[in-house]
């Protein structure tokens, strides 16, 4: 549980950790930016559905509510669907149902309708392009895929800090009727996203090919078999997958409680309106720039095998400053409290999906996420609404802090303990590692030599042989011209030579006092 699960891919195709992956990044950045700031950027229309509608404050929280409830309760039917026809095509889907679901919502009459259109379809629509993204997103990375994670994970307080300032210009121009419309064209760019995530598939070669030709039964059966686990629920064998998941749990009921109460608690202080508001902003701003940095930590070769460890810090962080800031007496004291939540919230926005990808790894990670956000969604409704009771009942924001410190701290512990414990029984020592990578890579090899046909064999040999053949020839043909040169040159020798042998004895003849012996002379 405490390393990095290591693989290629579901479809057997190494992740490229870059390339195409940063456009796909881009797309989840913006995916996640929805998805998380969009139920707090329709709260800016509250106050005008309550004109409206006639209803209290309580009828419209519900709006966010849904939202939420849809984003992390439909985590298995996401796994199916995205297990069934992929990831591309279900967040085309999930865009078209976002859309739809606003520009529903802005012909309501009533807040039931709203409940439907803006909370059922279009929480729905951001629910199917929210987790496919994070699927692609964990097949196009490896190596860099902490770093992946932080940037993505930034596109939430980016969007919060973009959507809820456009929503109240949209308000005061066009009412909350022309806002929903806007704001419902805006989703449509979730479908331009989806458009972004193109599946990885291995190149076909004459194998793949030949195999199909000649075994198009075995490629059903495998097609039947793959499309049979539409949800594996197999994960919950995995010791560490179920100790992520009850600390998970337990950490949303008090995650999201001191962003939602804190402007709340300085207006009790007295604080103008203005100056509460700013802390949202300060804990934004600082969230921002914290998710990035602690990806790029995450992603160190020292750090990465333990990153669970470094996410349950992320957890006791956050839940000591929670506990500390529930001491806060005045406006300076709630504005270092942001500045550190921010920090700690941005480091567990950063890890949370990143421990669980190295956890499950990338072919179960689908069905993971799915069954994870089931189990959030009932701490997401249980969480805010357990700690306003509390406030009613103490009156004392003091007491929710508190509360909300203590849950995210105790789901530190359990994470790092049960990790801890995990790892200690059952981690294997170094050579057995070495031993096991050894014997896996002699068994894919083998597979792969086996599933090559012995057709294929043999005309890999004939090209070789016949690419030797050619080599001999040319180097006999080199051979043979370099004896031609060197016959030649031998010839063009003694040709010089026989032409010296016949001219030597014609040049006495032409001189007559040479050519008289000493006979003629006597």
């Amino acid at each position: 549980m405490g390393g990095v699960a290591l693989d290629v891919g579901a479809t057997g195709v190494k992740a490229p950790d870059g390339g195409w992956g940063w456009a796909v990044l881009a797309g989840c950045f913006v995916i996640t930016g929805f998805s998380y700031a969009f139920p707090k950027a329709v709260s800016v229309f509250f106050k005008e559905l309550i004109r409206e509608f006639g209803v209290g404050y309580s009828d419209t929280a519900w709006i966010s509510s849904i939202l939420l409830a849809m984003l992390y309760g439909t985590g298995p039917l996401c796994s199916v669907l995205v297990n069934r026809f992929g990831c591309r095509p279900v967040m085309m889907v999930g865009g078209l149902f976002a859309s739809l679901g606003m520009i529903l919502a802005s012909f309501s009459t009533s807040i039931i309708h709203i409940y439907l259109c803006t909370g059922v379809i279009t929480g729905l629509g951001l629910a199917l392009n929210f987790q496919p993204s994070l699927i692609m997103l964990n097949r196009y990375f490896d190596e860099k895929r902490p770093l992946a994670n932080g940037l993505s994970a930034a596109g939430s307080p980016v969007a919060l800090c973009c959507l809820s300032p456009l929503g109240q210009v949209l308000q005061y121009q066009y009412g909350w009727r022309g806002g929903f419309l806007i704001l419902g064209g805006i989703l449509l760019n979730c479908c331009v996203c989806g458009a972004l995530m193109k599946p990885l598939v291995p190149p076909k070669t004459l194998k793949d090919n030949n195999l199909e030709q000649e075994n198009p039964e075995d490629t059903e059966k495998k097609q039947k078999k793959s499309r049979a686990k539409l949800l594996d629920f197999s994960v919950f064998k995995d010791c560490g997958f179920v100790i992520y998941t009850v600390a998970a749990s337990i950490m949303v009921l008090g995650l999201f409680v001191p962003p939602v109460f804190v402007v709340s608690y300085a207006k009790e202080m007295g604080t103008e309106d203005t100056k509460a508001a700013l802390l949202l902003t300060i804990l934004g701003f600082i969230d921002i720039f914290a998710r990035p940095t602690c990806g790029v930590i995450a992603g160190l070769k020292w750090v990465r095998p333990r990153c669970v460890y470094l996410f349950s810090f992320a957890m006791i962080f956050n839940g000591t400053t929670d506990l500390i800031g529930s001491q806060a007496k005045d406006y300076g004291s709630l504005v270092v409290f942001c500045i550190f939540f921010g920090v700690s919230y941005g480091m567990v926005g950063a890890l949370q999906f990143e421990v669980l990808m190295a956890i499950v790894g990338t072919e179960k990670f689908s069905s993971a996420i799915g069954l994870v956000l089931l189990m959030e969604a009932i701490a997401v409704l249980v969480g805010p609404p357990g700690a306003g009771l509390l406030l009613d009942a103490t009156k004392n924001y003091m007491c929710v802090f508190l509360l909300a410190g203590s849950e995210v701290f105790l789901s530190a512990v359990v994470l790092a303990t049960c990790n801890f414990m995990c790892i200690r029984n059952k981690r294997p020592e170094p050579e057995d590692k070495v031993d096991d990578v050894i014997e896996i890579e002699t068994e894919t090899a083998k597979r792969l030599e086996s599933s090559i046909p012995e057709e294929e064999h043999e005309e890999e040999e004939k090209g070789a042989r016949e690419e030797q053949e050619k080599e001999t020839q040319k180097e006999v043909v080199m051979e043979l011209k370099e004896q031609d040169e060197k016959v030649e040159e031998i010839r063009e020798e003694s040709r010089g030579v026989d032409s010296q042998e016949v001219k030597f004895p014609k040049e006495p003849q032409q001189n007559g006092a040479m050519t008289q012996t000493p006979e003629t002379c006597l």
